[in-house]
């Protein structure tokens, strides 16, 4: 005869556990492949997690925006518009799936935007990191201790290389392979900057041609740094 009320009061629990709200993410900071979104969560608390937001479209078009995540849903003022912007936080794993209303297009600049997949980066491949790492390789090479700077670089790129931003990740291609040089590693430095080779080898009027005014600008500087290593490589 206790069995029943027993039963009922488990069934009661588990329901209650069933309707508990999701977990909130880890705080830390999220990368999109290729770099151009980074979310940045701070710890959770009673009234929400804190979140800020920053992407980077095409021809230099960026996205900001700072809110309150709350049971994986953020609503934030749009001062001025008639539209609400509200978003959708959801975790794949250690990853985390944005979506967002068009309201939300009053943060951003006409070619870029917000939704995307945005991935727990492997471990030291955070912005904070990855920019530590660069300014210890300067000062290596700088030091002329070309293995040392090596050895600093050359895993940076290869283990961040899913959420380093397109840009960055040629610069650091370019800073490793001068390294390899210095060091004797001719071989080394024409391997490092193969995924340049194609571009470096069209006139700049073809890349200008390709890309929006900002990006082929940039991506040119790359190249011409590109040009005079694969030179130096041969």
């Amino acid at each position: 005869m206790k069995v029943f009320p027993l039963l009922l009061a488990a069934l009661a629990v588990s329901s209650l556990s069933l309707a508990a709200p999701p977990a909130a993410p880890p705080a830390g900071e999220y990368l999109t492949e290729q770099g151009w979104g980074v979310l940045t969560l701070k710890p959770a608390s009673a009234s929400g997690q804190p979140f800020s937001l920053s992407t980077v479209g095409s021809n230099a078009h960026v996205c900001q925006v700072e809110g309150v995540v709350r049971q994986g849903h953020a609503q934030v003022p749009t001062e001025g518009s008639d539209e609400r912007c509200e978003m959708d936080f959801v975790r794949q794993g250690n990853d985390i799936a944005l979506s967002s209303t068009p309201g939300c297009r009053y943060f951003c600049g006409m070619r870029a935007g917000l939704d995307g997949l945005y991935l727990r980066p492997a471990p030291g491949c955070d912005t904070a990191s990855v920019r530590q790492q660069r300014k210890l390789f300067k000062q290596r090479y700088d030091q002329k201790d070309y293995a040392g700077a090596v050895n600093t670089l050359a895993p940076v790129l290869a283990r961040c290389q899913k959420t380093l931003d397109w840009l960055g990740a040629h610069w650091l291609r370019n800073d490793l392979a001068l390294a390899q040089l210095r060091l004797g590693d001719a071989a080394a430095c024409r391997a490092t900057l193969q995924p340049l080779a194609a571009d470096a080898a069209r006139s700049d009027d073809a890349i200008r041609d390709s890309y929006p005014p900002s990006d082929a600008e940039s991506y040119l500087g790359v190249l011409k740094a590109a040009r005079t290593n694969l030179k130096l490589c041969r």
